[in-house]
């Protein structure tokens, strides 16, 4: 078969290489820092075997595409590290995101997970790393994946496969957790050594406040130790500019908590620095033709659905409010904008 690369060389393989094996005829540096491959853009295990001809492109932490491969392996080694500390736990959704990855999960009985337990889970995902497992790709039918979640009980992974009926239906299995997942996987869990995790919060099953509430518990993993000591360097560098801190150093406003977490009282100076933005705010958009209105903080649940905030942003907003028969949820806007916190859409003059 034919293999083309990015940079138009076209190479003769025999049909069933794999990923790996085309990365190691480049060279043994890429072998060593490749963790999937595009085959006619469609994101391939390195261990996946290759029958047609096509255009390739190995990526490693370097892309963008590296970095999620990476970290979507990493939320499945702490999966399997959850399992093991918290014996029938069961599991939600575990992406990468924009800087690491998370996964929601449904903890046995009592159980509770809060940032002083982080450190037993990075220790026990550490302890996994070294096991090194192969990430396995497994094909399975349907009936034979609702078979399998039914046997262990997980009411999530079915509720998932309701949806994907005609879909191809994969498994992917490290040491001993398996897990319902399309993929791509680094090749073992020893890439994975270097791991933060960062931190712990609720989460709606499917974003729906009328569901369950798991727990979301976040991290961060890098393929080299330099990269780990800049991210936890950067971290400390921005906890030192923390609004929340500098706010009460500069006595900008001052946060209680008989008022609220995240609802801060404006002390005079940064009511003065607050006033002075809103006037140039307005007198900027007036020039500009734009004329206000007043909307109330709060609007029907509905609303907000139709506009696409609630679905998606669920998590990061205040749960709604029933009123008599109907819900309300605190405008997401006020975050947006100074002239929003007042209530104040700006519209241009027609």
């Amino acid at each position: 078969m034919k293999i083309s690369f990015p940079d138009g060389k076209v190479k003769e393989y025999p049909e069933g290489t794999t990923g790996f094996e085309i990365a190691k005829s480049i060279s043994e540096g890429l072998s060593r820092e490749a963790l999937g491959i595009f085959v006619n853009d469609r994101k391939y295990d390195l261990s996946r075997q290759i029958y047609e001809d096509a255009p390739v492109r190995i990526v490693t932490f370097k892309d963008d595409e590296g970095k999620e491969i990476f970290w979507h392996s990493s939320a499945h080694l702490m999966a399997e590290a959850i399992a093991a500390i918290y014996p029938g736990v069961k599991f939600g959704v575990g992406p990468a995101i924009e800087n690491g990855f998370y996964y929601d999960v449904d903890l046995p009985g009592d159980s509770v997970i809060s940032l002083e337990d982080l450190p037993r889970i990075e220790e026990k995902m550490r302890e996994l790393s070294k096991s090194e497992s192969e990430y396995k790709r497994i094909e399975i039918s349907w009936d034979d994946a609702v078979k399998h979640f039914k046997q262990v009980g997980d009411e999530y992974k079915l509720e998932l496969l309701d949806g994907l009926k005609d879909d191809q239906i994969t498994f992917y299995q490290q040491g001993n957790f398996i897990d319902l997942c399309r993929g791509t996987h680094v090749p073992s869990t020893g890439m994975i050594k270097y791991i933060k995790l960062t931190s712990v919060a609720g989460a709606y099953w499917r974003g729906d406040s009328d569901r369950k509430m798991m727990t979301r518990i976040y991290g961060i993993t890098f393929p080299k130790k330099s990269m780990l000591d800049q991210f936890l360097l950067l971290l400390e560098e921005a906890k030192k500019r923390d609004h929340r801190k500098l706010g009460k150093e500069l006595d900008i406003f001052m946060l209680t908590p008989n008022i609220g977490g995240g609802l801060p009282v404006w002390l005079p100076k940064g009511t003065t620095m607050r006033r002075i933005l809103e006037d140039f705010m307005r007198e900027e958009q007036i020039k500009r033709g734009y004329v206000e209105v007043i909307t109330p903080h709060i609007g029907n649940l509905e609303l907000y659905k139709t506009s696409g905030h609630y679905p998606y942003y669920a998590d990061s907003q205040y749960p709604p409010m029933k009123v008599e028969d109907e819900q309300y949820i605190l405008s997401p806007l006020p975050q947006l904008n100074i002239t929003a916190v007042l209530g104040c859409f700006i519209i241009p003059e027609r």
